[in-house]
């Protein structure tokens, strides 16, 4: 079985080949701002869409959703702030997850739209 970072890639491009499928355009993978790393960002018509991406290869110890805590959020809203600055965008934005289980047994994918819980 993959490791766990090649585990996280994997569900990475999983999830930028479901939402291909799905009308989105990725825009940025990957993108780093300070300490945030947003894992996607997309746009499917006039909305710009953040994803974060959590792999796991079983739900042992909860649904990968469950592991996007506040601080996560938190950094994720910072970046997509200054993302939105530099490149002058002035777009809705929608924060989602993809939430994926992978192993030799199955593969699933849960997107789940407007996800982000505002504190």
């Amino acid at each position: 079985m993959a490791t766990h970072n090649d585990l996280g890639k994997q569900g990475e491009l999983i999830a930028q080949d479901f939402l291909r499928s799905k009308g989105y355009e990725i825009l940025e993978t990957n993108w780093r701002f300070g300490k945030a790393e947003i894992d996607i960002i997309a746009k499917k018509e006039d909305l710009l869409v953040v994803i974060e991406v959590k792999t796991r290869s079983s739900e042992h110890y909860g649904k990968p959703e469950m592991f996007v805590n506040k601080k996560k959020m938190k950094l994720v809203l910072e970046a997509i702030n200054q993302y939105v600055d530099q490149k002058n965008i002035e777009d809705e934005i929608r924060f989602d997850i993809i939430s994926i289980i992978i192993n030799q047994y199955r593969k699933d994918i849960d997107h789940i739209e407007d996800a982000f819980i505002w504190f």
